[in-house]
């Protein structure tokens, strides 16, 4: 584990750039959001891309995209990709890059959109995702993937939303119509309090409570499932270090959790390899859909 200093010695300024992924790679991450956006299309000229409506917002829908191959009376597992962007920025437009491969590969994929702040609180993005992992889990026998077997990722603030969407509510059962089968977690954030005291707040506009009720780090996690968790080398020490702690109350909790820091990658690169079936992480990630869909 690294060197830890409590968030709350550092300056304000010092927070900030902690909490900056941009920071650790000079500060222009645009070249990456083009790179999501330009294998995206590349997955929408390829495949059918089923536009379903989760909820009653015109933001609450996400795009399903079928394996080519699907045979009826054999439904497969299905990967759900929950997108990043500090809860108010990118939407599932940006968020088909991984589809490619994982269909390749056999599988379903879908990708969630959601409301963005700061027309809406966290709360109730987390609230719109459980949602969404409801009405993909009641829509499986429709579509032909398995609703018992989904994996639900997510990058940055995505995995954020992918804890809280593998959290119940209820501390003596895992019956949450939401739960999926494994859970991946890529450069999260779990939790939210340091944020109260970054420009990031200004649109998310959490108080010091509800920044605490909103993290996964400070929840009961007796029922969370298999997890895959993972970060680049090259991202702040702060953002390490969640993916650390959160991996260590999955520990201690008895959950069955794998880490993985990629050499070379950083916060915005890192999800671009998730689903190379011949990169290290590639390999992680689907020996744990192998491992949890046997």
């Amino acid at each position: 584990m690294i060197n830890k200093i409590n968030w709350r010695e550092l300056e304000n300024s010092e927070i900030e750039r902690e909490y900056s992924p941009s920071s650790a790679i000079g500060g222009d991450y645009l070249p990456y959001i083009n790179e999501y956006i330009r294998e995206s299309n590349l997955v929408k000229e390829s495949y059918d891309v089923i536009q379903c409506a989760y909820g009653p917002l015109g933001t609450n829908t996400l795009d399903l995209i079928l394996p080519k191959n699907l045979i009826d009376g054999a439904p497969v597992p299905l990967i759900v990709f929950v997108h990043g962007g500090y809860w108010q920025e990118l939407s599932k437009k940006e968020s088909l890059f991984l589809g490619k491969q994982i269909l390749d590969e056999g599988y379903a994929f879908a990708a969630i959109d959601y409301s963005l702040c700061p027309s809406v609180k966290i709360e109730q993005i987390v609230d719109e995702c459980r949602m969404a992992l409801s009405w993909l889990k009641s829509a499986g026998s429709s579509y032909g993937y398995d609703s018992e077997k989904i994996i639900l990722t997510g990058s940055s603030a995505g995995a954020h939303l992918s804890a809280m969407c593998s959290l119940t509510d209820n501390h003596e059962s895992r019956s949450a119509s939401y739960i999926p089968a494994a859970t991946v977690l890529v450069s999260g954030i779990y939790e939210l309090e340091p944020l109260i005291h970054t420009s990031i707040n200004d649109a998310l506009q959490m108080s010091k409570d509800s920044a605490i009720i909103l993290s996964p780090l400070f929840k009961s996690l007796k029922f969370f499932p298999q997890t895959l968790i993972t970060w680049g080398e090259n991202e702040t020490d702060e953002f390490k270090y969640q993916s650390e702690a959160f991996a260590q109350n999955l520990m201690d909790y008895g959950i069955l959790v794998e880490t993985c820091e990629v050499i070379g990658k950083n916060h915005f690169d890192i999800i671009l390899d998730l689903a190379n079936k011949n990169g290290t992480l590639g390999k992680k990630f689907y020996k744990l859909i192998e491992d949890v869909c046997s």
